[in-house]
């Protein structure tokens, strides 16, 4: 495991103390999982465009304006 070190405000490092004392574990463990939540949380807030960018423009052949133009969906979804 890599070692980091932050500076973090008092009124934090006291929560985080209480936090570590009240589950009984170490105030890194802590810090381990705030992060990897947060890191979570921001892996599901990512636009459609996020995570579709690697595909986009991988099709060749097809037309160019398929999302300025209404005539390529004119019977789109009828069935």
């Amino acid at each position: 495991m890599t070692t980091i070190t932050c500076k973090i405000p008092d009124r934090i490092s006291a929560h985080l103390e209480a936090i570590a004392r009240q589950r009984r574990v170490p105030k890194s463990q802590i810090v381990r999982e705030a992060l990897a939540a947060t890191f979570r949380k921001g892996k599901s807030q990512l636009s459609a465009f996020d995570l579709m960018k690697d595909a986009c423009g991988i099709v060749k052949g097809g037309p160019k304006d398929y999302a300025s133009h209404r005539r390529h969906l004119k019977g789109f979804g009828e069935v």
